[in-house]
């Protein structure tokens, strides 16, 4: 029976420049380093690209690649950000994916949904956008085609997986909890207690025809890694593995972890160490080998299908509430989330009025509006690309008037997705640093709109943002903090 071990690491920051700017502004929380990203790349990106490994005496053995040996994907804003500003661990990413398809025939990286958008929420044509926009990214950074893509907040249902499969992705990884009922290929007899069997790979059958691989990581031991401090010793976490094997099974098994790849060295300091120590300890074990799920893919075609619950996730034990409604889970006992279903809703019907100006005066320069937004990712990846873009894609015959028109709806509708990013309802208040991004976002997605409608889309919004209860006494609720913070103007915190 053959043995092997997948860490999987979801490396991921909201986007968090300024939409005017398109710059990150100063940001005192990550103090001392001016913002988080700048905080998270030294404490954990960097880090993990040249892993020491220390002699018993304390002298260095030897560097460790952690990119070539785990399982990866990194959001593509952060990713360009780190292009940017961050090229040497760029660099080493980007080397520790070539090192992976050497070793292995398959990459380490893969592809996520653009901006982190929670999918299940997302109407039909942000889902499609969302997987295009994740797919040429990787492209652009990788050279290759995603194997497989990473869901925001593994958040899933049925329409996703039907997104992700039209696009041709291969494969997902989902919390075990998400997985609904499950048989062997061909049986008749679903199973749906006991828990699933992480260790292999299922397919799911979509009403479509088409199918989808799925993986559903280890949940005790991610659980481990994430919260409960195994990456604190290399000899513990590698023990941990080997519990995740069963002599019981009589298939070739697979134990594999999937946490915020910020979990080595950010949350837990030098557990990009521990990580190093464990792939080299293993890279020289006979028994037990370290792959990535592409490889393991080609080698064990899955031999069950499953099927998922709808509209769940990873980090929300209520599916997806965690995004829409005042769940319960939350990160302060004694904060309420009242705030969350009027920015959603707020957010939604902007949305609608910012899609409908899209498609209604988008016809005047685009012969199909939804499909240039789906290309226009190569304009946001290099503005080098916009004249060829334009001829390309723009109705002919058009002044330069016309084009940069055009353009200015093909960002309103950058900033329409960029708004639904994730992190603005997983956190405290309307008020933090995240929901106030997105707001920012929303603001300017506004602001676009003005050079093609009269609606007051602002006051609209704000309808919504006034019964968004914040928890800050001084703030009252999201209409105040928007007009203290928000409306252009106004200075950002």
């Amino acid at each position: 029976m053959q043995k092997y071990f997948i860490y999987h690491g979801h490396f991921y920051q909201p986007p968090r420049e300024c939409p005017q700017h398109g710059i990150i502004e100063d940001q005192p929380s990550a103090a001392p380093f001016p913002n988080w990203n700048i905080r998270i790349n030294t404490e954990c990106y960097l880090p993990n690209g040249q892993a020491p490994i220390l002699n018993q005496d304390g002298s260095l053995f030897k560097k460790m690649n952690n990119y070539a040996w785990t399982n990866f994907n990194f959001g593509p804003t952060l990713l360009d950000w780190l292009r940017q500003y961050a090229y040497k661990t760029y660099d080493l990413i980007l080397q520790g994916d070539k090192e992976s398809m050497q070793r292995l025939g398959h990459g380490n990286a893969i592809a996520q949904v653009y901006n982190h958008m929670i999918m299940p929420l997302a109407n039909s044509v942000d889902k499609r956008t969302q997987i295009l926009w994740g797919k040429a990214d990787f492209r652009y950074h990788f050279g290759r085609e995603p194997e497989g893509m990473h869901l925001a907040e593994t958040a899933v249902n049925v329409s996703t997986l039907e997104a992700l499969a039209a696009e041709g992705i291969k494969y997902t990884i989902l919390a075990p909890r998400q997985a609904k009922r499950w048989r062997k290929l061909g049986g008749k007899n679903w199973r749906v207690s006991g828990g699933i069997d992480p260790s292999r790979a299922y397919t799911c059958k979509l009403p479509s025809g088409n199918s989808i691989a799925i993986f559903f990581y280890d949940g005790p031991i991610s659980q481990a890694v994430a919260f409960e401090q195994l990456l604190s010793s290399g000899e513990r976490f590698l023990n941990r593995i080997m519990t995740g094997f069963s002599d019981k099974r009589n298939h070739d098994q697979v134990v594999h972890v999937a946490v915020d790849g910020e979990t080595a060295g950010h949350h837990w300091r030098f557990g990009e160490m521990c990580l190093a120590w464990v792939f080299n300890h293993l890279e020289h074990n006979s028994d037990l080998e370290v792959i990535n799920y592409g490889t393991f893919l080609e080698k064990h075609p899955p031999e069950w299908e499953v099927e998922i619950h709808d509209n769940s996730s990873w980090s929300c034990a209520h599916g997806i509430e965690r995004w829409r409604s005042d769940c319960g889970c939350k990160m302060r006992g004694d904060w309420h989330q009242r705030w969350r279903a009027p920015l959603r809703e707020g957010l939604d019907n902007l949305r609608a009025k910012l899609d409908n100006i899209f498609v209604t005066r988008g016809v005047a320069y685009f012969s199909d509006p939804w499909q240039v937004r789906d290309k226009y990712i190569e304009v946001v990846l290099s503005a080098a690309n916009a004249n060829a873009f334009a001829a390309r894609y723009f109705r002919p015959c058009i002044n330069s008037e016309m084009v940069q028109k055009g353009f200015e709806l093909l960002e309103m509708q950058r900033y329409a997705m960029l708004m639904f990013t994730s992190c603005a309802w997983f956190f405290d208040d309307i008020t933090g640093l995240e929901p106030t991004q997105n707001l920012h976002y929303a603001a300017r997605a506004i602001e676009l709109a003005r050079l093609f409608s009269d609606e007051d889309l602002e006051s609209e919004l704000l309808i919504y943002l006034a019964k968004a209860e914040s928890n800050m006494p001084e703030i009252k609720d999201g209409a105040t903090h928007w007009n203290r913070y928000i409306k252009p103007g106004c200075p950002r915190v």
